[in-house]
């Protein structure tokens, strides 16, 4: 018999029940000739638990599966499931693209079963299906005014970790009038450069037993591991030695081990819930001696949204492969740009890094007159890279600082806020006495010395 992976969730808090229509849904997705990997199963079963009154045991359900398990097809035989029984459903992705591949999956299947289907759009962003019998199911991408007026019995979270705060506010109500309502959340743990903190917060309600009426199953690791170690490949793929290979794994490797712990072994970095980092996360990369530096600064400098500060901090590449940062100072813009050039003309620097509409022309025109090399205007993709490269630092254990207090607030105080429309993110301050453009100059400064090769080895001065 060939090696299989586990197929019993690595953590779960399942609510206790007697009978479930589990079986029903499995058998209905047997006559599309396909058949129901055992975990996929048991999901379902959890998933159609009913209590005494016939109704769901969990209201809500989130499950997270490691990449190309065949996690929605698990929701497929659920929506099979609801259209046949009459549910109206709504499905919501992050991605216009996702929610249509789940259209045609869908679809697809009830072809295959033999269910006659009345009426089928396909047209992306406005996709439905509706069968024989009433069941209807609508595909949609998710804003934060999807759903508003409208009921639906079956809400589903798809690519649950890119759902947002203000989603929620607008979709959580759409099946409050159904009389056996349900909410099924299906993803992947968030990167770092995803957008969404509902699904982390669901899940960390339902393991600490303070959520209500919730259902919660995941494959992962605790702790990053060896991306080579494939012991832990079968731990957390369940999938794996069915429709995924060693061998597709294996080419999944490359030099990003964080993101593969993600990816592929459901690894699950931890956040606050006050504050995307944490004072504790941030104390741990502190350091009471300065390394060793090797090559030239790397500058970062941020004008406040509201113009009334300007920020500027420093990052240094070290002889033990770390990026060290420090913030010089933040001033009012009212003092103008004199004390950035004093630094700018003693200090040994590779890139300048200048962000903030209100402000970094005329610091430029500033350097100009001076003397100095233009600064580095990032585009929006580059703001997003660098919160992304930033917080990926302070995951890898590869940045380093010395402890600063106005640092340290800034940072171990704010939260994420979405940044353009494809997941990206930066942060803003929880105490409006914060200024949050300190943190924002460190993350430019970081991220110049992140994607910077160094030529030569360079004298280092400040």
């Amino acid at each position: 018999m060939s090696k299989k992976g586990r197929q019993t969730p690595t953590r779960s808090l399942i609510l206790p029940y007697d009978r479930t229509d589990g079986q029903a849904a499995i058998d209905l997705y047997h006559k599309t000739n396909k058949t129901a990997q055992e975990w996929q199963s048991l999901i379902l079963y959890d998933l159609l638990a009913l209590n005494d009154d016939g109704l769901f045991v969990h209201t809500k359900f989130g499950y997270s599966v490691p990449r190309r398990n065949g996690k929605n097809e698990i929701v497929a035989i659920r929506e099979m499931y609801g259209l046949v029984n009459g549910e109206n459903i709504l499905h919501t992705a992050h991605r216009t693209t996702t929610s249509h591949m789940a259209w045609e999956r869908l679809y697809d299947l009830l072809e295959l079963a033999d269910i006659k289907i009345v009426s089928s759009y396909r047209a992306y962003g406005k996709e439905h299906i509706q069968i024989e019998n009433g069941g209807k199911i609508e595909f949609r991408t998710r804003t934060s005014k999807s759903g508003l007026g409208e009921g639906f019995d079956l809400l589903v979270i798809d690519e649950a970790q890119e759902y947002q705060d203000d989603q929620e506010s607008a979709l959580k109500y759409v099946v409050s009038d159904s009389p056996n309502p349900q909410t099924i959340f299906c993803g992947t743990p968030p990167t770092p450069d995803s957008s969404g903190t509902v699904f982390t917060k669901l899940r960390e309600a339902a393991l600490s037993g303070e959520s209500i009426n919730t259902g919660w199953a995941e494959w992962s690791v605790e702790e990053q591991k060896s991306p080579r170690d494939k012991n832990w490949w079968y731990e957390t793929n369940p999938s794996l030695g069915i429709i995924l290979s060693e061998r597709k794994i294996l080419d999944e490797i490359g030099n990003d081990d964080v993101d593969f712990n993600i990816q592929r072994l459901g690894y699950w970095i931890s956040y606050s819930l006050k504050s995307a980092i944490s004072e504790a996360t941030w104390n741990s990369l502190k350091i009471t001696e300065l390394p060793t530096f090797k090559g030239k600064l790397y500058v970062g400098i941020k004008y406040g949204a509201d113009n009334t500060n300007v920020a500027m901090s420093i990052a240094v590449k070290t002889t033990n492969d770390k990026i060290f940062v420090e913030s010089i100072d933040c001033q009012s813009v009212r003092n103008g740009t004199g004390w950035i050039i004093r630094f700018l003309q003693s200090a040994d620097w590779q890139n300048v890094v200048v962000d903030g509409a209100n402000g970094q022309d005329l610091l430029a025109e500033a350097m100009e007159d001076a003397g100095l090399r233009k600064p580095v205007f990032p585009t929006v993709k580059e703001v997003i890279a660098a919160n992304a490269t930033f917080t990926n630092g302070i995951d890898t254990d590869k940045l380093r600082h010395n402890g600063q207090p106005s640092l340290t607030q800034a940072v171990s105080n704010c939260d994420k806020r979405a940044i353009g429309s494809s997941g990206g993110f930066g942060y803003k301050s929880l105490n409006s006495n914060i200024e949050i453009a300190l943190m924002e100059s460190a993350i430019f400064a970081y991220w110049s010395a992140e994607k910077t090769k160094e030529r030569r080895k360079q004298v280092i001065s400040y």
